[in-house]
């Protein structure tokens, strides 16, 4: 993708309801070309809404949102998805009656640009514990390979930009290591990221800018090194 080209993902004031609840308001959101952006927020400020909005997974909606410069703000997760925005939900969303292998292989396809970079055996190189257990059901795994097949099946697509909500919930702090780790070596790659997490001192080790949410509106945003050394602001919308 030349200089040129659009941002991935361009989102101009969304707003979200669910039922009666006006969750998001008024959001402005963007992710450029091979950029990781971190989304941060306490539990409950609207950051895994913004994710499904943007996907187009919350039908209750206002607000332009775009991807790679097409209108989607109507669109439906599956045509959001052909544009090159691989999903890794909270929950990880892994099938449990399929095997590791076929988890893997009813995702793969030719990405968007015509990208063929990520395939069955670079996936597997990536993640070695998965190599182990290809023929085990999904419901076979631990919490960590789990994610880590949840990741791998994203990769498949050979998307443009990849969204990971929640990426370390409830993994060893082992795995977690591990997690981090993948998700440089993606970024390494020039595919952009949104990464979601509790441990906002790793996002924002690991992303080019940050994103604060709070009650549904952004009150803090900018690049991640500038926020790591304005500790005080970050305590007031991220600290206990």
């Amino acid at each position: 993708m030349s200089a040129a080209s659009p941002d991935i993902i361009d989102a101009i004031g969304v707003n979200a309801w669910y039922g009666s609840s006006h969750v998001l308001r008024g959001v402005d959101f963007r992710v450029g070309a091979g950029e990781t952006v971190g989304l941060l927020g306490r539990n409950g400020m609207g950051k895994s809404t913004l994710l499904r909005t943007l996907l187009g997974h919350v039908r209750q909606r206002e607000g332009d949102i775009r991807v790679a410069g097409r209108d989607v703000s109507r669109a439906q997760p599956h045509e959001v998805a052909r544009l090159g925005i691989a999903y890794v939900p909270e929950g990880r969303g892994i099938f449990p009656n399929l095997s590791v292998r076929e988890n893997l292989l009813m995702a793969a396809r030719v990405g968007c640009h015509g990208r063929k970079d990520w395939d069955e055996a670079r996936v597997l190189d990536l993640f070695p514990r998965l190599k182990e257990r290809l023929s085990h059901g999904g419901q076979q795994l631990s919490g960590g390979e789990q994610q880590m097949l949840s990741i791998g099946r994203a990769l498949m697509t050979n998307p443009d930009c990849l969204v990971l909500d929640e990426a370390t919930e409830g993994l060893a702090p082992k795995i977690v290591r591990e997690i981090w780790h993948v998700i440089e070596t993606v970024r390494a790659t020039g595919i952009a990221s949104v990464v979601v997490d509790r441990n906002y001192r790793a996002v924002l080790a690991h992303a080019d800018r940050v994103v604060v949410l709070e009650k549904g509106q952004v009150v803090l945003a900018g690049p991640a090194a500038d926020l790591a050394a304005a500790p005080a602001a970050l305590d007031r919308y991220l600290g206990v």
